[in-house]
């Protein structure tokens, strides 16, 4: 069973351990800004610093993944509930 917050966290329910919403456009912000300067250095021909903004980039997705499923968890624990984005 996934949860809005993991096992042992800090938080309570009324005080969430991490802003979820804030964390989301925190990674789509690195994800793009990874990938635009990947492509670049890649076309610059300087291949370890595009390898470095590639795995970057890569983090950035793993992280959105596991931040759409603690949301989608919260939203099942809490219908109907709007968040703002740092809540």
């Amino acid at each position: 069973m996934t949860r809005s917050q993991p096992r042992r966290a800090r938080g309570t329910v009324g005080h969430a351990y991490s802003a979820l919403n804030l964390r989301l456009a925190l990674a789509l912000f690195g994800l793009v800004v990874m990938t635009v300067f990947a492509v670049l250095a890649f076309a610059a021909g300087v291949a370890w610093l595009g390898v470095v903004c590639a795995i970057l980039a890569v983090v950035a997705v793993v992280d959105l993944i596991v931040i759409q499923r603690r949301r989608a968890a919260r939203h099942r624990e809490e219908p109907g509930v709007r968040h703002s984005l740092f809540e």
